[in-house]
Protein backbone atom coordinates (compact mmCIF):
# COMPACT_ATOMS: atom_id res chain seq x y z
CA UNK A 1 0.00 0.00 0.00
CA UNK A 2 1.13 3.20 -0.93
CA UNK A 3 2.81 5.46 2.47
CA UNK A 4 0.11 7.87 3.90
CA UNK A 5 1.73 11.50 3.97
CA UNK A 6 -1.06 12.29 7.68
CA UNK A 7 1.05 11.77 11.01
CA UNK A 8 -1.83 8.81 11.49
CA UNK A 9 -0.39 7.39 8.23
CA UNK A 10 3.57 7.80 8.56
CA UNK A 11 2.60 6.12 12.25
CA UNK A 12 1.02 3.17 10.81
CA UNK A 13 3.76 2.89 8.65
CA UNK A 14 6.40 2.41 11.51
CA UNK A 15 3.78 0.15 13.53
CA UNK A 16 3.53 -2.39 10.21
CA UNK A 17 7.73 -2.22 9.80
CA UNK A 18 7.85 -3.18 13.74
CA UNK A 19 5.22 -5.91 13.48
CA UNK A 20 5.14 -7.04 10.14
CA UNK A 21 2.32 -6.72 7.73
CA UNK A 22 -1.13 -7.11 9.30
CA UNK A 23 -2.94 -10.51 9.66
CA UNK A 24 -6.41 -10.61 9.76
CA UNK A 25 -7.84 -14.02 11.27
CA UNK A 26 -8.03 -16.49 8.76
CA UNK A 27 -10.87 -18.16 10.18
CA UNK A 28 -13.24 -15.09 9.17
CA UNK A 29 -11.28 -13.20 6.46
CA UNK A 30 -8.65 -15.76 4.54
CA UNK A 31 -6.55 -12.26 3.01
CA UNK A 32 -7.22 -8.52 3.03
CA UNK A 33 -7.81 -8.81 -0.24
CA UNK A 34 -11.66 -11.14 0.80
CA UNK A 35 -14.19 -10.37 1.80
CA UNK A 36 -15.67 -11.27 5.21
CA UNK A 37 -18.87 -13.36 5.71
CA UNK A 38 -20.93 -11.31 8.04
CA UNK A 39 -22.74 -14.26 9.40
CA UNK A 40 -19.67 -16.36 10.13
CA UNK A 41 -18.34 -12.82 11.87
CA UNK A 42 -21.35 -13.42 14.40
CA UNK A 43 -21.10 -17.26 15.04
CA UNK A 44 -17.06 -16.12 15.63
CA UNK A 45 -17.60 -13.92 18.29
CA UNK A 46 -19.71 -16.02 20.32
CA UNK A 47 -17.42 -19.03 20.27
CA UNK A 48 -14.71 -17.50 22.49
CA UNK A 49 -15.31 -15.71 25.75
CA UNK A 50 -13.25 -13.63 26.82
CA UNK A 51 -13.31 -13.03 23.11
CA UNK A 52 -9.81 -13.27 21.91
CA UNK A 53 -8.30 -14.21 18.51
CA UNK A 54 -7.19 -16.96 20.31
CA UNK A 55 -10.58 -17.99 22.23
CA UNK A 56 -12.79 -17.25 19.01
CA UNK A 57 -10.71 -18.86 16.52
CA UNK A 58 -10.74 -22.33 18.68
CA UNK A 59 -14.23 -22.17 19.52
CA UNK A 60 -15.19 -21.44 15.77
CA UNK A 61 -12.64 -24.07 14.12
CA UNK A 62 -14.18 -26.66 16.31
CA UNK A 63 -18.14 -25.68 15.22
CA UNK A 64 -16.94 -25.67 11.80
CA UNK A 65 -15.02 -29.17 11.75
CA UNK A 66 -17.42 -30.93 14.50
CA UNK A 67 -21.21 -29.33 13.53
CA UNK A 68 -20.80 -27.01 10.47
CA UNK A 69 -21.52 -23.57 10.06
CA UNK A 70 -25.12 -23.67 8.06
CA UNK A 71 -28.29 -22.32 10.32
CA UNK A 72 -29.59 -25.58 9.76
CA UNK A 73 -26.39 -27.35 11.05
CA UNK A 74 -26.29 -25.61 14.06
CA UNK A 75 -30.59 -25.84 14.51
CA UNK A 76 -29.87 -29.98 14.73
CA UNK A 77 -26.77 -30.40 16.82
CA UNK A 78 -27.61 -31.39 20.19
CA UNK A 79 -27.77 -28.38 22.65
CA UNK A 80 -25.01 -30.35 24.66
CA UNK A 81 -22.79 -30.74 21.66
CA UNK A 82 -22.38 -27.19 21.36
CA UNK A 83 -21.84 -26.67 24.76
CA UNK A 84 -19.05 -29.02 24.80
CA UNK A 85 -17.55 -27.47 21.44
CA UNK A 86 -17.97 -24.01 22.85
CA UNK A 87 -16.15 -24.86 26.48
CA UNK A 88 -13.47 -24.76 23.56
CA UNK A 89 -13.22 -21.26 23.81
CA UNK A 90 -13.86 -20.30 27.39
CA UNK A 91 -16.68 -20.33 29.64
CA UNK A 92 -20.31 -19.60 30.19
CA UNK A 93 -20.64 -22.52 27.26
CA UNK A 94 -24.09 -22.94 27.99
CA UNK A 95 -25.27 -19.27 27.96
CA UNK A 96 -23.01 -19.03 24.08
CA UNK A 97 -24.84 -22.34 22.79
CA UNK A 98 -28.12 -20.48 23.24
CA UNK A 99 -27.22 -17.71 21.47
CA UNK A 100 -25.85 -19.95 18.51
CA UNK A 101 -29.05 -21.17 17.53
CA UNK A 102 -30.47 -17.70 18.24
CA UNK A 103 -28.52 -16.53 15.64
CA UNK A 104 -28.96 -19.47 13.71
CA UNK A 105 -32.46 -19.69 13.92
CA UNK A 106 -32.94 -15.75 13.13
CA UNK A 107 -30.46 -16.27 9.81
CA UNK A 108 -32.61 -18.85 8.73
CA UNK A 109 -36.08 -18.12 9.44
CA UNK A 110 -35.97 -13.51 9.25
CA UNK A 111 -33.18 -13.49 6.71
CA UNK A 112 -33.67 -16.83 4.52
CA UNK A 113 -30.29 -18.19 5.46
CA UNK A 114 -28.38 -15.36 4.00
CA UNK A 115 -27.51 -12.28 6.04
CA UNK A 116 -25.09 -11.09 3.16
CA UNK A 117 -28.72 -9.89 1.81
CA UNK A 118 -28.78 -7.32 5.39
CA UNK A 119 -25.55 -5.55 3.63
CA UNK A 120 -27.63 -4.49 0.40
CA UNK A 121 -29.77 -2.38 2.75
CA UNK A 122 -28.65 1.55 3.21
CA UNK A 123 -25.99 1.59 5.80
CA UNK A 124 -28.13 3.11 8.99
CA UNK A 125 -30.27 -0.22 8.39
CA UNK A 126 -27.59 -2.60 7.74
CA UNK A 127 -25.95 -1.33 11.49
CA UNK A 128 -29.64 -1.32 12.81
CA UNK A 129 -29.85 -4.84 11.75
CA UNK A 130 -26.65 -6.19 12.32
CA UNK A 131 -26.72 -4.36 16.52
CA UNK A 132 -29.68 -6.81 17.08
CA UNK A 133 -27.67 -9.69 17.58
CA UNK A 134 -26.64 -11.01 20.47
CA UNK A 135 -22.75 -8.79 21.21
CA UNK A 136 -23.45 -7.15 18.40
CA UNK A 137 -23.23 -2.86 18.98
CA UNK A 138 -21.71 -0.37 17.47
CA UNK A 139 -17.56 -1.57 17.27
CA UNK A 140 -19.39 -5.19 16.10
CA UNK A 141 -21.32 -3.48 13.41
CA UNK A 142 -18.68 -1.29 12.21
CA UNK A 143 -16.39 -4.19 12.14
CA UNK A 144 -18.84 -6.22 9.80
CA UNK A 145 -19.32 -3.90 7.60
CA UNK A 146 -15.54 -2.94 6.84
CA UNK A 147 -14.54 -5.93 6.90
CA UNK A 148 -17.12 -7.31 4.25
CA UNK A 149 -16.19 -4.67 1.89
CA UNK A 150 -19.79 -3.21 2.32
CA UNK A 151 -18.72 0.18 3.24
CA UNK A 152 -15.57 1.83 4.56
CA UNK A 153 -16.32 2.85 7.84
CA UNK A 154 -14.01 3.59 10.45
CA UNK A 155 -13.73 0.88 12.96
CA UNK A 156 -12.04 0.46 16.31
CA UNK A 157 -11.02 -2.37 17.61
CA UNK A 158 -13.46 -2.45 20.56
CA UNK A 159 -10.92 -3.45 23.19
CA UNK A 160 -8.14 -0.78 22.47
CA UNK A 161 -10.66 2.21 21.89
CA UNK A 162 -7.81 4.35 23.67
CA UNK A 163 -4.86 3.47 21.47
CA UNK A 164 -5.38 6.31 18.78
CA UNK A 165 -6.23 8.75 20.98
CA UNK A 166 -3.30 8.44 22.83
CA UNK A 167 -0.69 8.61 20.05
CA UNK A 168 -2.51 11.94 18.61
CA UNK A 169 -3.78 13.76 21.63
CA UNK A 170 -2.25 11.94 24.94
CA UNK A 171 -5.99 12.56 26.27
CA UNK A 172 -8.30 9.72 26.85
CA UNK A 173 -11.82 10.30 28.22
CA UNK A 174 -13.40 7.44 30.96
CA UNK A 175 -16.55 7.50 28.67
CA UNK A 176 -16.12 4.62 26.31
CA UNK A 177 -18.26 5.79 23.92
CA UNK A 178 -16.79 9.09 23.78
CA UNK A 179 -13.18 7.51 23.07
CA UNK A 180 -14.81 5.21 20.38
CA UNK A 181 -16.51 8.49 18.63
CA UNK A 182 -13.26 10.72 18.96
CA UNK A 183 -11.26 7.82 17.80
CA UNK A 184 -13.30 7.47 14.72
CA UNK A 185 -13.08 11.02 13.91
CA UNK A 186 -9.26 10.68 13.95
CA UNK A 187 -9.52 7.89 11.41
CA UNK A 188 -12.01 9.67 9.16
CA UNK A 189 -9.28 13.05 9.07
CA UNK A 190 -6.02 10.96 8.77
CA UNK A 191 -6.76 7.94 6.76
CA UNK A 192 -8.85 7.80 2.93
CA UNK A 193 -12.12 6.77 2.61
CA UNK A 194 -10.78 3.56 1.57
CA UNK A 195 -11.65 -0.08 2.85
CA UNK A 196 -7.82 -1.06 2.14
CA UNK A 197 -6.11 1.46 4.65
CA UNK A 198 -9.15 1.33 6.80
CA UNK A 199 -8.97 -2.51 7.55
CA UNK A 200 -4.97 -2.15 7.24
CA UNK A 201 -5.14 0.53 10.09
CA UNK A 202 -7.76 -1.37 12.49
CA UNK A 203 -5.64 -4.53 12.16
CA UNK A 204 -2.25 -2.58 13.42
CA UNK A 205 -3.91 -0.60 15.93
CA UNK A 206 -5.70 -4.02 17.26
CA UNK A 207 -2.04 -5.67 17.53
CA UNK A 208 -0.46 -2.35 18.98
CA UNK A 209 -3.27 -2.32 21.65
CA UNK A 210 -3.11 -5.89 22.46
CA UNK A 211 1.11 -6.00 22.74
CA UNK A 212 2.46 -2.96 24.14
CA UNK A 213 -0.38 0.26 24.38
CA UNK A 214 -2.37 -1.58 26.80
CA UNK A 215 -5.10 -0.37 28.53
CA UNK A 216 -4.03 0.21 31.60
CA UNK A 217 -0.53 -0.22 31.60
CA UNK A 218 1.18 0.81 27.93
CA UNK A 219 4.52 -0.51 27.58
CA UNK A 220 5.77 2.81 26.84
CA UNK A 221 9.24 1.82 27.51
CA UNK A 222 9.12 -0.65 24.32
CA UNK A 223 7.08 0.93 21.76
CA UNK A 224 8.40 1.59 18.71
CA UNK A 225 6.51 5.34 18.10
CA UNK A 226 7.28 6.70 21.84
CA UNK A 227 8.87 9.69 20.04
CA UNK A 228 5.96 10.52 18.08
CA UNK A 229 2.95 9.78 20.99
CA UNK A 230 1.45 12.62 22.45
CA UNK A 231 0.60 10.21 25.61
CA UNK A 232 4.49 9.33 26.35
CA UNK A 233 5.50 13.04 25.79
CA UNK A 234 2.69 13.68 28.17
CA UNK A 235 3.31 10.99 31.26
CA UNK A 236 7.06 9.87 30.47
CA UNK A 237 8.51 13.21 29.84
CA UNK A 238 9.55 12.33 26.05
CA UNK A 239 10.77 14.69 23.96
Amino acid sequence: MKPLRTRLGKILGRLEKFYGAPKPPKSILPSLSARADPYEMILYVICGYPATDVSCTKGFEALKKQVGLRPDDILAAPVEKLREILRLGGIVPELRAERLREIAARVKHEFGGNLRAVLQRPLPEARKALKTFPTIGDPGADKILLFTKTAPVAAVPSNCVEVTLRIMTGRTSKNYQANYRAEQDILRAELPEDCAALLRAHLLLKQHGQVICKRTRPLCERCPISSDCAYFRATCGGE
